[in-house]
């Protein structure tokens, strides 16, 4: 029996739900297709938000030749076999999916055709490609983020689903729990939606029935849809205050909605945006936790995040280098520029080597010469920073 998902999947990019900033009116994907014009990309993003389903719909309205890969999967052979056809059409689409798991052999042999144009590549991976994917290959394509459905889209797609399913029966709250516990992976909503549909009694869906399937705990947080967001709003702020339990308490409530992509992105700018130069150890800790997440997943992800976690709520905190940062940022789009000092200009004769000169300083100015003065960092009284204002003064010398 065919998978609901499967028989669901879109045959038309208009059939597409969500994504709208790739598709729709006016968008590239939508364009691309009305024009009948494709070109090699890849499109990244969590598991069933999607990019097999763009894929399809992209090759089935275009009606082009096309061929399905999976860089796990199939072997060079395939490879060899599939651009082999590529050359008798002239030019041919092809999808592969787990692109960021090619190997090297594959990369080689696909890159001159993906060259010559024979193969246009769509690429459908979970990883992200400026990570994962070989540069030879992102080099020759476009990239597409795909965004996690919010719970307006999913219900579409739930209700959409309903009209498949003969005499199903279910209220707004089931929609709204069967939304909330798929974590905005469509995939998943409707696996859930077919289990319970077939394993309930007159085709009736409650409430109870899918917790029964599904036990993962699911937060109603509010019902204007903002309450992921709050969460990870409230552990940002949980950290910058300093309180490691609220810290730890929103961790947990992320891990349990699974959505470590998430957390991955909050811990990375928390790190730099409100511990900063106070512990710049903290950046590299994040990646190092975020990597060893990465490699063991859930549930033993937990350990890495929890421990670097703690240490980030216990760390002092200081915003001083990216809102310097933000201020000369401020200066520019006002246009405060001025020309680079002729003496540090690439073709400088004047230009003072600081490594010439006694403690690797020498007084020059850097400035342009409308900004001369300008002062865009100011040191927060952390031990980290004011070692560093010292070590500074004293090469300058000003300290002994």
């Amino acid at each position: 029996m065919e998978l609901l998902a499967n028989k669901l999947r879109p045959q038309k990019i208009t059939d597409i739900i969500g994504q709208s900033h790739i598709i729709g009116e006016g968008k590239v994907l939508s364009n691309l297709v009305q024009n009948k014009k494709i070109f090699s990309f890849i499109l990244y993003g969590k598991p069933g938000i999607g990019k097999t389903s763009i894929a399809n719909a992209i090759v089935n309205e275009l009606k082009v030749p096309h061929r399905f890969l999976n860089a796990t999967i199939n072997n060079k052979q395939d490879f060899d076999i599939v651009i082999e056809e590529a050359k008798m059409y002239g030019e041919m689409i092809v999808i592969i999916d787990e692109i960021h798991r090619m190997n090297k052999d594959k990369q080689d042999i696909l890159l001159p055709h993906l060259e010559s144009g024979v193969i246009i590549l769509i690429g459908l991976t979970t990883s992200n490609p400026y990570h994962k994917i070989n540069p030879a290959i992102r080099s020759r394509v476009q990239i597409f983020e795909l965004h996690e459905l919010s719970i307006d889209e999913m219900k579409t797609a739930i209700k959409r689903a309903c009209n498949e399913l003969e005499e199903i029966k279910l209220d707004e709250e089931a929609i709204d729990y069967i939304a909330y516990a798929s974590s905005g992976d469509v995939r998943s909503a409707l696996n859930l939606l077919e289990v319970a549909y077939y394993s309930s009694k007159d085709k009736k869906i409650t409430l109870e029935h899918l917790k029964s399937i599904e036990s993962k705990p699911v937060f109603f947080h509010d019902k204007n849809e903002d309450g992921h967001y709050d969460v990870l709003s409230a552990f940002q702020k949980s950290i910058r205050g300093s309180d490691v339990d609220a810290s730890l308490h929103y961790l947990a409530r992320l891990i349990e909605s699974g959505d470590l992509d998430s957390i991955y992105r909050r811990m990375s700018v928390i790190a730099y945006e409100d511990i900063g130069l106070a512990n710049p150890s903290i950046g590299p800790k994040v990646m190092a936790a975020i990597s060893a997440s990465e490699l063991i997943g859930l549930p033993e992800a937990r350990i890495p995040l929890g421990v670097v976690v703690t240490e980030m709520a216990l760390s002092p905190k200081s915003n001083s280098g990216h809102t310097a940062l933000d201020e000369a940022l401020s200066d520019i789009k006002k246009g405060s520029t001025g020309n680079v000092p002729d003496h540090i200009k690439t073709s400088s004769k004047t230009y003072l080597y600081p490594h010439n000169y006694p403690r690797d300083y020498v007084k020059q100015e850097y400035l342009p010469k409308g900004l001369i003065g300008k002062k865009y960092y100011q040191m927060k009284n952390n031990k980290y920073e004011a070692n560093l204002n010292h070590l500074w003064k004293e090469m300058k010398g000003e300290e002994k």
